[in-house]
């Protein structure tokens, strides 16, 4: 199984739109990002985001550039200050190969929780880039693959 991590791209500030979207400079870096990411191999067949708009547009970019057949939607357990833990325990069992689009504080504590459970890497995660994982033993592992920032 192969997992994606991908942090949105740069979102407009609150005082410029409440709903944070992307902005035109993050947009296209999103889509630049997402072609790259492509270009290495990332066939996600699950696309998940926060629900969020600036996540969703993110993982609308990789979705259209990775693969337009996968499944997308919003799912619980991604907002910034959840618990990594509730998706690394939904993670356990899956077989397919899922691209998560999500937020800073949440996906560096769940990279480090995937590939370094004891603390003892100090795992870093790119601002506004991916980051490609592989497991073969039913997520209880993961090592990483290689990352974009």
């Amino acid at each position: 199984m192969q997992l994606f991590l991908a942090h949105h791209g740069e979102a407009v500030g609150p005082e410029e739109d409440t709903r944070r979207p992307l902005s035109l400079l993050g947009r296209d870096a999103v889509e630049r990002l997402a072609a790259k990411a492509a270009a290495r191999g990332a066939r996600p067949v699950v696309v998940w985001h926060s629900g969020k708009l600036r996540t969703k547009q993110t993982a609308e970019a990789y979705w259209r550039a990775c693969n337009a057949l996968a499944e997308f939607s919003a799912t619980r357990d991604l907002q910034p200050e959840d618990n990594p833990e509730w998706i690394r325990d939904r993670l356990i069992g899956e077989t397919r190969d899922i691209l998560i689009a999500g937020h800073y504080p949440h996906l560096p504590r769940l990279l480090s929780r995937l590939v370094d459970p004891r603390g003892e890497r100090g795992v870093t995660f790119p601002p506004n880039g991916i980051v490609a994982l592989s497991s073969d033993d039913g997520g209880e592992t993961w090592t990483e693959l290689w990352r974009l920032p």
